[in-house]
C-alpha cells in the first residue's frame, strides 16, 4: 500500500504520522510526506515565501522523524501552492492508494470561509482519505 500523509505546516500533529505508522505496519505499506507551503503568489502573501516554505519543511521533516521513530521509512517533499490541488497532484504521482490528513485545526468560522483541505480532499480525491482526528486526553 502507498500511503500519503498530507503534514499541516499550521499544526503539530504527531497523531497523524502515528496513524499512517500503523496502517504502513499492518499493510506493509510505504509512506510519503508532504507539506504545501500554501503560498500562491508571494506578493500577495503575509511573509515571504521562505517563511512558509520554512513552515512545510518543519513540518514534512517532523511527520518523517516520527514514521522512522516507529520504525516506517518515508520519504518527504515540500511543495509550494494551494493545499488540496497540491497534495491530489502528489498522490497522483506517487500512485498513492490512501492518502492521511489531520482534522482541521481551524475554527468552524473560519473553515466556512476559507474551506477545510480534509473536507475539500474527502470530496475531490479519487482516492479513499483517512482524517485523523485529535486523540482524547487520557
Amino acid at each position: 500500500m502507498r500511503i500519503v500523509l498530507a503534514a499541516n505546516p499550521e499544526a503539530d500533529q504527531p497523531w497523524v504520522a502515528d496513524a499512517a505508522a500503523d496502517l504502513a505496519r499492518q499493510t506493509g505499506g510505504t509512506v510519503a510526506v508532504v507539506a504545501v507551503d500554501e503560498v500562491e503568489l508571494e506578493r500577495l502573501a503575509a511573509a515571504p515565501r521562505s517563511v512558509f516554505t520554512a513552515r512545510a519543511e518543519q513540518a514534512a521533516a517532523a511527520a518523517a522523524e516520527r514514521l522512522a521513530a516507529a520504525g516506517v521509512e518515508a520519504s518527504r517533499t515540500v511543495l509550494s501552492g494551494r493545499a488540496l490541488e497540491r497534495i491530489l497532484e502528489f498522490a497522483e504521482e506517487q500512485g498513492a492508494d490512501l492518502i492521511v490528513v489531520g482534522s482541521s485545526t481551524r475554527p468552524a468560522v473560519t473553515q466556512r470561509l476559507l474551506g477545510s483541505v480534509p473536507l475539500d480532499l474527502i470530496k475531490r480525491s479519487p482516492r479513499p482519505v483517512v482524517v485523523v482526528t485529535h486523540p482524547p486526553s487520557p
